[in-house]
């Protein structure tokens, strides 16, 4: 069947009408998809933002010893960098302080001078108290004394600081090679005299009326006997 023209017009016109209600218009915006927006990070605390205190430590010994010698303005030798360094080498050198012709209080007594006493006092019962009973010794002067070679003025009293010797029997031990010694008076005679070539032991016994007692190549030291 033929379709007139104004038939195909309106069948067109219609179908037209048919597309644009089913779709878009042409002219329409588009909607736009918003782009993911990611969540706002929570702001820090107050505690988070405040840094942790420093632990706080315990004093160390060596701390308190030279916390201490500051507060009582103790002057240390220049040789140490501080009281505690002081007390250390004290430490350390004590083990084998006697083999060099002295007791052990003997040489630590050279170290009590000035503020030395107060600084080993302090630092010896913390650093190292083994060795507490020997700076008592030290400190009360009531210790042994031992004598290397030299020249000593033999005297009842000692006096500190002097080169002396007690009256006394006096031994001295080791691998002795060329060992000599006298006594002598007041006025340089010689009491009594030996030389010893090779010896293990010489016992050497001092008057109270001698004035002199010497001692030349003789390693150790000469010990009194009790």
């Amino acid at each position: 069947m033929r379709r007139s023209g104004a038939a195909k017009i309106a069948i067109s016109v219609a179908a037209g009408m048919m597309l644009v209600s089913c779709g878009e218009p042409a002219d329409a915006p588009r909607a736009v998809r918003p782009a993911s927006v990611e969540p706002p990070l929570p702001s820090p605390t107050l505690a988070e933002t405040t840094p942790s205190p420093a632990p706080v430590l315990p004093p160390t010994p060596e701390g308190e010893i030279d916390k201490l010698a500051t507060t009582k303005g103790w002057d240390v030798d220049a040789l140490y960098p501080s009281a505690s360094a002081f007390v250390r080498d004290m430490c350390a050198s004590l083990p084998v302080s006697a083999i060099d012709g002295a007791s052990r209080p003997q040489w630590l007594a050279d170290y009590l001078k000035g503020d030395g006493q107060a600084v080993l006092e302090a630092g010896i019962p913390k650093l190292c108290p083994a060795w507490t009973k020997t700076l008592e010794e030290a400190v009360s002067g009531d210790y042994e004394v031992w004598f290397s070679n030299g020249d000593y003025e033999v005297n009842s009293e000692p006096k500190p600081g002097e080169e002396s010797i007690k009256p006394g029997t006096y031994r001295i031990k080791g691998d002795l090679k060329n060992c000599y010694w006298e006594r002598l008076t007041r006025s340089g005679e010689i009491i009594d005299n030996n030389f010893a070539p090779a010896a293990r032991e010489i016992t050497v016994t001092i008057r109270a009326s001698d004035g002199l007692f010497r001692s030349e190549g003789c390693g150790g030291a000469w010990k009194p006997v009790r």
